[in-house]
């Protein structure tokens, strides 16, 4: 073949993925692992805010999962909160709240409705419970709970410090642009910044909760199941609403594009 033969290298168009690759150093996801990630980015609560293409407070009490998702993620916490304050009896104070947990899922396998988040939410509880009943200390009903926060915190920095910040991944798939926005160091830092709010979120409960579980009084373990409610959907909703903000206005164009597309493969 001669060079006059051989095809032109400098006409083909630069891949975005490749671009990002170029300024990392690092290898973009396959794509079977982004569909992956664009599967679970739908599923999230940013997907949801996204699905609808609005800000309302319908749209975001929708993506906590509607009434019905808050109250199975609430009251189970809160019903353990109000026996132990009152009465100190591990057992009864779990098991009215592991009984909560069970009459949600069985209301949603009667009524048909998706049981995702109540047997995400009544296999939590279940496991807290068990490590209570087994150690008889009330404090052991947050355990599973801080160690999963832990896990995320961990997960998160990992994300960012190996320059894939998760929230980015999340974005960027779920707007259909792939890891393109990588290849642009202002969406990038933005991302970055995203990721780095939602660290600061289990940050901050791993400090406050630590403490108290470490305490090992009753006191501690009332004041423990409290700042767990407090923590929990008054502090997620409104650092979910940031990002969704965030999102649309790094992506405006992806905004108004159909959210099933895939790129950026």
């Amino acid at each position: 073949m001669t060079d006059q033969d051989r095809p032109d290298r400098k006409s083909t168009p630069a891949d975005p993925a490749a671009t990002a690759e170029d300024t990392t150093g690092t290898d973009a996801p396959t794509p079977a692992l982004g569909d992956s990630i664009a599967a679970a980015a739908r599923r999230s609560g940013l997907g949801q805010l996204a699905e609808t293409d609005a800000s309302t407070g319908a749209a975001l009490l929708g993506a906590l999962g509607g009434i019905r998702g808050l109250c199975e993620t609430i009251l189970p916490g809160l019903v353990f909160l109000i026996l132990f304050t009152f009465t100190q009896n591990v057992p009864l104070s779990i098991g009215c709240s592991v009984a909560v947990a069970v009459v949600f899922t069985v209301l949603r396998v009667i009524g048909k409705t998706p049981l995702t988040q109540a047997l995400a939410g009544l296999i939590g509880v279940g496991i807290s419970a068990i490590l209570a009943l087994i150690t008889g200390r009330g404090e052991d009903n947050f355990l599973f709970g801080i160690w999963t926060n832990a896990a995320y915190a961990a997960g998160i920095l990992i994300s960012m410090l190996v320059r894939w910040p998760i929230i980015g991944l999340a974005a960027g798939y779920l707007m259909g642009d792939g890891v393109a926005w990588r290849s642009d160091k202002r969406k990038f830092r933005v991302m970055q910044a995203l990721t780095f709010l939602w660290l600061l979120l289990f940050v901050a409960r791993l400090v406050v909760q630590v403490p108290l579980y470490l305490a090992h009084t009753d006191e501690a373990t009332s004041a423990l199941a409290l700042t767990k409610l407090l923590m929990g959907v008054p502090l997620y909703a409104p650092l979910l609403l940031v990002t969704w903000f965030v999102v649309k206005a790094q992506f405006p164009q992806k905004a108004a594009a159909p959210r099933r597309t895939v790129s950026g493969r």
